[in-house]
């Protein structure tokens, strides 16, 4: 049965690679699904380039799981040497854009979905492919939690080798500003705004947040950018510069931004909050499951589409997040094949 469902998660990936779907240019991606989906007699749902399907029945006394990857890549760099847009097989390797990150998940949930849904299960089932995830984009999953039922709980497809992380950094990025005074470099005038800049930098560069996550370990600030200046004989009297902040789930987004304009002299401005870190605890069912199933539990680095979703969530998925966004992205066959399963024994008859 895997196998069989293998295929046909392996014949819909190809015909989806051969459709470029770049961040907020989803529509032929999404149209195209739409169609394969109601051609095989499915209610399709649709919003902007957001798609997904209920299961049958669809209770809303009983709980509901969400299966969510997304339909958006990256653009494909210059070092391709393949066709990026053209899936090729070799050697039980499929070649494409987008099909590690995260086609072999997109394609593999559905399959899921369609298995689930031919049995009885103690739960409702939404699946969802969405959009602009790979650019934190508003008009993917942030958007469509609007639209959903209540979820209680969600699976989000990304490639991390069958392994379960369990919570996940979050994600600010900040642009400070400090201000100083011009004046010539000659004389003893004005007030160096870069000088005054290091100041705060250095105290980026050593500060540590006193909770210590045990799965994603210390909020991580890492200034990134730094610009001051218009000519060599004149001082600046503006220098700004750019933190990426990393948190845990130990702090929100808002903690920590307090915390900083606390300790620093220059203004701070976050580009957004919205990104934050999560965590499921430990007891949950799909936690217990896995742990049955002996799954590597870990701590995320890497933002999803969980940080957008305010209830409990996991990131497992087929293919190696070692080879998202690189040229001639891969995913093996046999990857989605054991992906397949493993979602399969993860939530079939699963209580939660």
């Amino acid at each position: 049965m895997t196998a069989e469902l293998a295929n046909e998660a392996i014949q819909l990936l190809r015909q989806m690679i051969a459709i470029p779907s770049f961040s907020k240019e989803e529509k032929e991606i999404a149209d195209f699904l739409e169609q394969y989906l109601t051609e095989r007699g499915y209610v399709v749902f649709r919003h902007l380039n957001n798609i997904w399907l209920q299961s049958p029945g669809f209770d809303v006394s009983r709980p509901t799981i969400l299966l969510n990857s997304h339909l958006d890549t990256v653009k494909p760099g210059s070092s391709w040497i393949r066709n990026p847009f053209e899936a090729s097989l070799e050697n039980g390797k499929l070649f494409g854009l987008g099909s590690n990150d995260a086609g072999a998940s997109l394609v593999s949930l559905l399959q899921v979905f369609f298995y689930l849904t031919q049995r009885t299960q103690p739960y409702n089932l939404i699946f969802a492919a969405t959009a602009e995830e790979e650019i934190s984009g508003k008009n993917g999953i942030e958007i469509m939690l609007q639209e959903f039922p209540k979820v209680d709980f969600a699976i989000v497809g990304e490639p991390t080798g069958m392994n379960m992380a369990i919570a996940e950094r979050g994600l600010m990025v900040i642009d400070a500003t400090v201000t100083g005074k011009s004046g010539h470099a000659a004389r003893e005038e004005g007030e160096n705004a870069i000088y005054k800049a290091l100041d705060a930098i250095n105290w980026f560069r050593n500060y540590r947040f006193a909770k210590v996550s045990p799965l994603l370990g210390p909020v991580k600030m890492t200034v990134t950018q730094i610009n001051g200046g218009i000519q060599h004989n004149m001082i600046p009297d503006k220098c700004t510069f750019v933190v990426d902040v990393r948190s845990n789930e130990l702090y929100s987004n808002e903690e920590i931004l307090e915390i900083i304009r606390e300790n620093v002299d220059c203004r701070i401005e976050p580009r957004s909050v919205r990104l934050c870190s999560t965590a499921t605890q430990l007891d949950h069912p799909i936690i217990k499951r896995a742990q049955q199933m002996n799954l590597t539990l870990y701590g995320s680095p890497t933002l999803s589409d969980q940080a957008l979703m305010p209830f409990p969530s996991v990131k497992i998925g087929p293919g190696d997040s070692a080879r998202s966004h690189t040229a001639d992205e891969y995913v093996l066959v046999e990857e989605i094949e054991k992906g397949i399963e493993v979602y399969i024994q993860l939530l079939d008859g699963l209580q939660i």
